[in-house]
């Protein structure tokens, strides 16, 4: 696909991403499913309405009906189209990109987002112009309303909390601001919001929740004695979190210790993540007989198989978790929520809960390596890793290819959007890694000269 990637279609605002192209895009989806409705919502970036109205226009243009919730986190978009039986749901965002950034997500009436198959199919009406549009009398109609209520009650009524927790919640200036603190305090939390006035030039922090951009917040958590500190990403389907001493969790270890709570609570199951999340995931998840199924990195790919293998958790380690007892769409009110009530169930502390997750050293390394070779690279890579790792445990090749070894795991990919190969690797200590690494990066180079690049 040239138009849309992993998320849906995501550039720069006037220059990748312009509202002529989201009109073609809102004719595209209303070419697409021919009759219907479909919800839009946005989050707090400047550039929101206006690509907003242009799909709205596209959508009419084919006789859809557009409904317009305003802004909203992802995750709420995803949920209220299938919970409203909507045919469509359109998200603009470009999640925890930088302002200048914005983007389109498209979800199907059960509230996944578009696999591969059905964009290319979009990308093909866009690329021939052959648009359903319909006689003047026949045009769609628009609404706006709100119907975060219907969420909201969603939430509160999958969480019951018994503990007051004390908690610092920090939208970040995006999508959250409106609703966050509202679910916490309804769940008899004692709430200290800050970033929390939607501002779509993101002037507190930046939109991705890292462990630069949340240094404020753990300062504000440890002064305040908090029991947890919560962050979210733009718009809304990540979360962050700092425990009740300041510092902020490693993604991998909290994704594995949630993991392990789901699957204590049900008496196992599938637990689905990416290639690139830390072997601790299976440390955790193997012992209590459960099963980890690695997809492609992107929470798209995570979602079809969390419903592929009837999975009772997913999630990727960049804080974006996948419950899909609610549905299909990471969703970071949901998962803070629900890691309250299970800190409430073990009795633990956020530090505590987290403790007995493994904590393995990982190096990445970029390559670069021009675009039109990459994938060619990673064939050849493949091969040479082979032999180099002649005892590896498993081999994937879901995305780039990922080879398990007895004392970790190497990973080399293609880099969406860069002249990139990436190279991750973990290992038991960081002696093993460093020496894994060492290996893989030879491999690397050696195919990159085999093919004289």
């Amino acid at each position: 696909m040239g138009l849309f990637g992993t998320s849906g279609l995501r550039g720069l605002v006037s220059a990748d991403l312009t509202p002529s192209l989201a009109v073609r895009v809102g004719m595209a989806l209303g070419t697409f499913i021919g009759a219907g409705e479909v919800l839009l919502a946005r989050d707090t970036r400047n550039s929101g309405l206006m690509f907003e109205d242009a799909l709205v226009s596209g959508l009419m243009a084919c006789g859809i009906d557009a409904y317009c919730l305003g802004v909203l986190p992802t995750p709420v978009l995803a949920y209220l189209t299938r919970q409203l039986w909507a045919d469509a749901g359109l998200m603009v965002t470009a999640s925890h990109n930088p302002p200048q950034y914005n983007g389109i997500k498209i979800f199907d009436g059960d509230g996944m987002a578009y696999d591969e198959k059905r964009l290319e199919k979009l990308e093909k009406i866009i690329d021939c112009g052959d648009f359903g549009l319909v006689d003047w009398r026949n045009l769609g109609r628009v609404e706006y309303s709100d119907k975060s209520q219907l969420y909201m009650d969603m939430v509160l009524k999958s969480v019951r909390l018994g503990e007051k927790w004390r908690v610092v919640v920090d939208p970040g200036c995006g999508a959250t601001s409106h609703i966050a603190e509202k679910i916490f305090q309804n769940l008899g939390c004692e709430v200290k919001a800050v970033n929390s006035q939607p501002d779509g030039f993101f002037p507190s922090r930046s939109p991705e929740p890292n462990a630069e951009s949340l240094k404020p917040l753990s300062k504000i958590v440890r002064g305040l004695g908090a029991d947890v500190g919560i962050a979210y990403d733009g718009d809304g389907d990540r979360a962050a979190f700092i425990d009740e001493k300041g510092v902020i969790v490693d993604f991998d270890r909290v994704l594995a210790a949630y993991a392990a709570y789901v699957l204590k609570k049900g008496g196992g199951g599938t637990v689905v993540t990416n290639v690139e999340a830390s072997m601790c995931l299976e440390k955790m998840v193997e012992p209590l007989g459960g099963k980890v199924v690695r997809t492609r990195v992107g929470d798209v790919y995570v979602a079809e198989a969390v419903k592929k293998f009837r999975a009772v958790f997913g999630g990727e380690p960049c804080g974006a978790w996948i419950h899909p007892k609610h549905h299909y769409c990471p969703d970071g009110i949901l998962s803070s929520a629900l890691l309250l009530r299970a800190l409430e169930d073990e009795g633990k502390s956020l530090s505590e809960f987290v403790a007995d997750v493994p904590s393995y050293p990982i190096i990445r390394k970029n390559i670069h390596c021009k675009n039109e070779v990459k994938h060619a690279v990673i064939k050849r890579t493949e091969e040479l890793l082979q032999r180099v790792f002649p005892d590896y445990r498993q081999i994937s090749t879901a995305d780039g290819v990922r080879l398990s070894l007895e004392d970790g795991w190497v990973l080399v990919r293609a880099s969406g959007t860069e002249p990139l190969i990436r190279l991750t690797v973990e290992g038991e200590s960081l002696k093993t890694a460093e020496a894994i690494m060492d290996r893989a990066l030879a491999a690397v180079k050696r195919a990159l000269g085999d093919l004289g690049k």
